[in-house]
């Protein structure tokens, strides 16, 4: 198909954000799709995944990944359809996954490296699900417990951020492996759906109770893994309770990604001198070449019937800006999901 008659809308980075970011910090344009060329392939962009990682992303500085510049399309994954190719690789019709940016089309060569796409089956689960738990958030749970975490059955298994898309993912896959699961969310809300859905044998809110108080009672024998998805004084607190040779993931700080003053680091760190416990942090890209094994096993399970996935999905990629704060502010259900276009 030509696509002169296509116009891309997208939000591009306007300027670094300080504390929470500002409609102000983006610059949202329209312009045309252009021609492609050999071996170049254009993706109407279905559905975005926002992720807290996509905070970090806008700040200067090193990391695990290079900034997204000022100018630039904002950084996301997403899923859609490839409405014209030529090339070998993908075909008219096929539904893809990777890094498609916050717009309603990517265009560019089908092996892009930053893209790094893959044709996914929504067959197999829907297209949202291929965003959360057959996606990145479900890859970086599946492996950061089992690679980094390493829990053996009957072990405790501690996560914070439970109900959010990979807290979700691992305390489901610590329930397959045959360990006792205690979950750290916001509300009763959310804490209910983590036991009485998902599976968990726990929950704690922290917004209505104190986390001290609630490992207490629901690790008696204390934590031989915490994940952490959220830093702060919730990871503090769990050091206080962990086992020897216990295992802490750092997967995530969402509780200091938005400070104007340093982050604040765990004043309880010398638990783990004492307990000779292991804290290490995960980044999802270094287990790229096994996501494969991973949807595999989550797949399985999800058509058993054992283990589930939740996504909570804001329509509109107008609504992008406060879409995103909903990931720093709680409000979010599930994997959030911003829904772009109709297939």
């Amino acid at each position: 198909m030509t696509t002169a008659a296509l116009m891309n809308q997208q939000f591009r980075l306007a300027a670094r954000p300080v504390g929470m970011p500002k409609r102000s910090d983006w610059e949202q344009l329209t312009e045309p799709v252009r021609e492609i060329t050999d071996g170049e392939i254009v993706i109407k962009v279905l559905y975005l995944s926002l992720d807290p990682a996509m905070r970090g992303w806008m700040n200067e500085g090193k990391s695990y990944i290079r900034p997204v510049a000022i100018g630039e399309t904002m950084r996301a994954g997403g899923v859609g359809v490839i409405v014209a190719s030529k090339s070998d690789k993908f075909a008219v019709g096929d539904t893809v996954s990777g890094g498609t940016g916050v717009q309603q089309y990517w265009v560019g060569a089908a092996d892009d490296k930053s893209g790094n796409f893959y044709k996914i089956f929504p067959a197999m689960a829907p297209l949202t699900t291929w965003l959360n738990t057959l996606g990145m958030p479900g890859m970086t749970g599946y492996f950061g417990l089992i690679e980094s975490g390493q829990p053996k059955a009957g072990e405790t298994v501690v996560v914070s951020g439970a109900a959010g898309a990979v807290g979700m993912t691992v305390g489901q896959v610590a329930k397959q492996l045959g360990c006792r699961v205690v979950g750290i969310a916001g509300g009763k809300e959310k804490c209910d759906f983590v036991v009485n859905e998902l599976g968990f044998d726990a929950c704690i809110d922290y917004k209505n109770s104190a986390v001290k108080d609630g490992l207490k009672e629901h690790c008696p024998n204390g934590v031989d893994v915490y994940f952490d998805n959220v830093g702060g004084e919730i990871l503090d607190t769990v050091l206080t309770r962990i086992n020897l040779r216990a295992r802490i993931v750092i997967c995530g700080a969402i509780s200091q990604y938005n400070n104007t003053t340093p982050v604040k680091g765990p004043a309880n760190y010398l638990s783990l001198l004492v307990n000779r416990a292991r804290m290490e942090g995960i980044v999802v890209f270094d287990y790229a070449d096994r996501y494969h094994l991973g949807v595999a096993a989550m797949a399985k399970w999800m058509q058993e019937g054992t283990f589930k996935s939740r996504e909570d999905v804001v329509d509109g990629l107008e609504n992008f800006p406060e879409a995103l704060l909903m990931l720093f502010e709680g409000k979010n259900f599930g994997k959030l999901v911003l829904k772009v276009a109709d297939a």
